[in-house]
């Protein structure tokens, strides 16, 4: 998004008075007044306010904005410091943002997801290599012997470390959080399970289907990698595309588990003839979470809130359960929540 600014700066001593300012079409005016120690107002192009937010520190403002003459408000307060309009470039990348983190991606942003795919790939756990990673001065002066570390790292491991700016770090990346430290890394490869696939003798494996968002992907994960899940099954459509948010949203764990693509009849087939009990989660049943025996070991599958187990897996399943709600609900609890619900109660039941 290109935008235009034909009154860039309006630097007003003494109080805020009125200026002109026209701009791009097709968007939201944002302004903003910043006043030392008072109240920042965000306004719209019909002058209503939107939000107030308290602030410390002067404020660079962007404005994507529709195509008008636009009167800047009056302020009058008594500590009144310049008024200050600014259009920058950096958010154009702030509003692509939303967008991009649906996309596929393997740039890893912060410290933690760096470590989850060095551990990867020191254990054996995964074919994803680091191509290089781009740090801030910032960060290197904070953490130098990260720094170190991760260049003795990267001449074991053969990537290369890169000083950059922080707004080649904010065009490269989705989030916000990435700490001044990123790293670029190749695909990983995950294998389509088969009946000779090496699976644990008494493992506990959980599919997972229909989660909607790359987020909400990551946060399962890292409920069931903490407890103690052997793998993962998935379609092969899947949420490892947007791999540096899943790592970041799990807190690393996604690089951490192994994998497997399967649909989930042919999930269910294979890990039956294995040994393995089959469960999966559905609203028709009688049986209650709580209330059913689940030894390793097991085969979780759990379904959509929208789309749920095919009739074939559900009957070919060893155990179909539900889980109870403390009050009268009629909605569905995502796949996500779901699943780390299933997963804690069957993981107590198997404590040793």
């Amino acid at each position: 998004m290109s935008l235009r600014l034909v009154l860039v700066k309006n630097f007003l001593d003494g109080g805020v008075k009125r200026g002109i300012l026209l701009v791009e079409p097709f968007c939201d005016v944002l302004m903003y007044g910043a006043f030392a120690d008072a109240k920042m107002c965000r306004y719209r192009s019909d002058g209503g306010t939107v939000g107030n937010k308290i602030i410390s520190q002067d404020l660079t403002a962007f404005f994507p904005s529709s195509s008008h003459l636009l009167p800047l408000p009056r302020y009058a307060p008594p500590m009144a410091v310049r008024f200050v309009v600014t259009i920058y470039e950096r958010q154009c990348i702030l509003m692509q943002k939303e967008e991009n983190k649906f996309a596929a991606s393997s740039v890893f942003e912060g410290m933690v997801s760096i470590r989850a795919l060095l551990d990867a790939a020191r254990e054996g756990l995964s074919d994803r290599r680091i191509e290089r990673i781009l740090y801030t001065a910032g960060h290197a002066k904070k953490y130098p012997k990260e720094i170190a570390f991760l260049r003795h790292e990267g001449e074991r491991q053969g990537f290369a470390l890169e000083e950059a700016d922080d707004d080649t770090l904010l065009s490269m990346t989705v989030g916000n959080t990435h700490g001044g430290i990123i790293a670029v890394a190749g695909d990983r490869t995950i294998p389509l399970l088969t009946d000779a696939s090496p699976l644990d003798e008494n493992g506990f494996y959980v599919m997972i289907e229909g989660i909607e968002d790359p987020y909400n992907f990551g946060y399962a994960l890292r409920s069931l990698y903490a407890l103690g899940v052997s793998g993962i099954l998935l379609p092969e459509r899947n949420w490892l595309t947007a791999a540096g948010v899943v790592a970041r949203a799990s807190a690393g764990a996604s690089e951490r588990f192994t994998y497997f693509t399967a649909t989930a009849a042919d999930a269910a087939r294979i890990f039956k003839s294995r040994g393995y009990r089959v469960v999966c989660a559905d609203i028709d049943t009688e049986d209650t979470l709580e209330s059913t025996l689940l030894p390793y070991p097991i085969l979780l599958i759990v379904g959509g809130e929208k789309r749920g187990i095919s009739r074939a897996v559900l009957d070919e399943a060893d155990t179909v359960v539900k889980i109870s709600y403390g009050r009268e609900f009629s909605a569905a609890l995502s796949a996500a929540s779901a699943t780390t619900i299933l997963a804690y109660e069957i993981a107590k039941q198997n404590r040793k």
